[in-house]
């Protein structure tokens, strides 16, 4: 199943693809029995409590586990868009201006291609976090795709086969879960308008969560060979309490035939 549609819909077509998903994923979500949650914060009405404190795993840290839904999905069509002065370079600016006058035809996803960082946590389509002692996992409701982020000291590879989400490696600091991530392919778009990038791009992923409800990622994308220098987006999600992932499998391409361009 594939809900994410190209940019050449116009701002009324970008609100009903967003309602869309946001329908869908309930649907999904709906197919799970509702299972509360023991360890979760609960309100007098026996709903779980947004606002109450984040939970700390066992060796002290912020526990990230849960399932996350982006609070406003304003940045999927343009992840720069709250972020002034992000310039790219010549040849780079060119790939842009072309993904942007093919109205979305050549995304990656309307071919049943993965999304990458950050674009996979944009649309409003949950994902998972899971702590390990040695790793996290993120696993992304769209295109059954996931991500290990090792925390057990290793060092990253230094001479990679290029992936669609790179090679990420972990660590904490002052109860953020900081995530570099470096190793990417170069066919992935940032945001479904097209923003692209490089094999060199590097990000840098600050994961904090304020309060049980609520997940803030700030992130920084450094690619010398795309953009004239690094730069940030921030990013807010919102806690799906009591639910589980479903599976929403790019089976059916149905997509292509209606991504017509220019």
């Amino acid at each position: 199943m594939h809900f994410r549609i190209g940019p050449n819909i116009g701002k009324i077509g970008r609100g009903a693809v967003a309602l869309a998903c946001l329908c869908a994923m309930g649907q999904l979500n709906a197919q799970w029995m509702k299972r509360p949650d023991p360890k979760a914060p609960h309100a007098a009405n026996g709903k779980p409590n947004l606002s109450g404190p984040a939970p700390k795993q066992a060796n002290g840290n912020p526990d990230l586990s849960g399932m996350w839904q982006v609070a406003d999905a304003h940045l999927q069509f343009n992840v720069a868009a709250d972020t002034p002065g992000v310039e790219l370079t010549p040849a780079y600016a060119a790939i842009y201006k072309e993904h942007l006058a093919g109205e979305g035809k050549e995304r990656p996803a309307g071919k049943c291609l993965p999304h990458s960082i950050p674009d996979a946590m944009l649309a409003p389509t949950p994902f998972k976090f899971i702590h390990t002692p040695n790793e996290t996992l993120i696993l992304y409701e769209e295109f059954v795709d996931f991500r290990q982020i090792f925390t057990d000291g290793r060092a990253l590879p230094k001479d990679p086969e290029p992936a669609w989400f790179g090679y990420s490696v972990g660590r904490w600091e002052g109860g953020a879960f900081i995530v570099d991530t470096r190793g990417f392919n170069d066919k992935s778009w940032l945001d479904d308008d097209g923003h692209p990038h490089s094999d060199a791009l590097h990000t840098v992923e600050r994961f904090r969560r304020p309060d049980y409800g609520h997940l803030t990622m700030e992130i920084t994308f450094d690619d010398p060979k795309a953009y004239v220098k690094p730069w940030n987006a921030t990013v807010h999600f919102n806690l799906l309490p009591e639910v589980e992932l479903i599976e929403g499998v790019c089976d059916n391409n149905f997509d292509v035939q209606h991504l017509v361009g220019k």
